[in-house]
């Protein structure tokens, strides 16, 4: 398979900026992101190597590239017998295996009990310890991309603090502001703040966009109420949105599930894109987020990994793209990509019928 690409005059980084800009491109913009499985016989469906990453976003068409400084410090977490030990963090998660394949499940919470004097005494990474001067290499490798610094975990509070915390404990911390469960939140934002500020200062003119993360919503409705995420979420971001703005630079956040109650809050504070939009989710249809945020976020994300993806026909995924499209595409602002990512579960024919489809469709001509 070939992805179709005709007529075709931006770049990637081009086009991205238009449309980030409410700009009309060529096409629209396509991002990947996918579970081991399905990213394996993806790479095995083109007749490329298993760790040729960037053959499969070539084959597949997608125009972002994410950079970021490598950590270089020592191992501060010892592994741990049938754990996979996250060196940085001590995060810690074990393989489950299902009927298409595996994910890594969070376990342990090694800081679930833990006392704010133990909070303060668990190793984090230093600053200091991260390669910044790579990342002038690795932009000039994907100059002609568009590129993002940060991902989804970038300064997410509820979720990366509940890989060590659990989940139940962190909701309790910021509803009671334990003062060990708050302190656990700030050590971590504040060196991924700082790391974020060094990787600026080398790079700050080759990048598009910085991409953070939180995950605010559950399929029916919100996770937290509102004055809580007033009291606890919303500040802790807007320095870096403060940060970046400095740079010019947008910012686009990840949230899974019902999550568009917290956009007007958002936009307040200079957030100019959103990604994940499970159209499953409460308030997250396609034709709600257009009617009552197009024009001022950009969007990124929209096709279901639970629906025609997963489940349907080649020609259904088809036409469910399509649909996508028409709704998203008038008056540019969305960016063609998968809910958080393609599951393992995804027949590979539709995964390629997808990408297809993006490249086909051109409602801009």
């Amino acid at each position: 398979m070939k992805c179709i690409r005709r007529n075709e005059y931006l770049t990637s980084k081009e086009r991205v900026k238009k449309v980030f800009a409410h700009e009309e491109p060529d096409r629209v913009p396509i991002n990947y992101s996918a579970n081991p499985g399905i990213d394996k016989r993806l790479k095995e469906y083109f007749g490329l190597a298993p760790d040729d990453n960037d053959g499969l976003l070539q084959v597949l068409g997608v125009d972002f590239r994410g950079v970021r400084a490598p950590y270089t410090g020592p191992r501060l977490h010892a592994e741990v017998k049938e754990r996979n030990t996250d060196p940085e963090w001590g995060i810690r998660t074990r393989w489950i295996e299902h009927s298409t394949g595996g994910y890594w499940d969070y376990c342990d919470f090694p800081l679930q009990n833990a006392r704010l004097d133990q909070i303060e005494s668990w190793p984090m990474p230093s600053p200091e310890d991260y390669d910044y001067d790579s990342l002038l290499n690795m932009c000039e490798k994907y100059e002609e991309y568009a590129i993002y610094l940060g991902d989804p975990g970038l300064a997410d509070i509820i979720n990366t603090t509940g890989m060590l915390r659990g989940m139940e404990q962190v909701l309790i911390d910021l509803i009671t502001d334990d003062p060990a469960g708050l302190r656990l939140i700030d050590r971590r934002l504040e060196i991924q703040l700082e790391v974020m500020r060094r990787s600026l200062e080398v790079v700050g003119e080759k990048v598009d966009f910085l991409w953070m993360g939180e995950d605010l919503g559950t399929q029916i409705g919100p996770l937290i109420g509102k004055k809580l995420f007033r009291k606890h979420i919303l500040p802790r971001h807007q320095r870096f949105i403060d940060l970046v703005s400095e740079y010019g630079l947008p910012v686009m956040l990840h949230s899974c599930g019902s999550s568009s109650w917290s956009y007007e809050d958002y936009i307040s504070i200079g957030l100019k894109a959103v990604d994940t939009l499970q159209p499953e989710a409460k308030d997250m249809e396609p034709a709600y987020l257009k009617k009552h945020f197009g024009g001022r976020l950009v969007f990124h994300g929209c096709i279901s990994t639970a629906g025609p993806v997963a489940f349907g026909t080649r020609d259904e995924v088809v036409e469910y793209v399509k649909d996508i499209l028409d709704i998203m595409m008038p008056g540019s602002g969305y960016c063609f990509a998968p809910t958080h990512a393609l599951q393992d579960n995804s027949p590979v024919e539709n995964v390629v019928a997808m990408y297809e489809m993006a490249h086909k469709y051109r409602r801009y001509e």
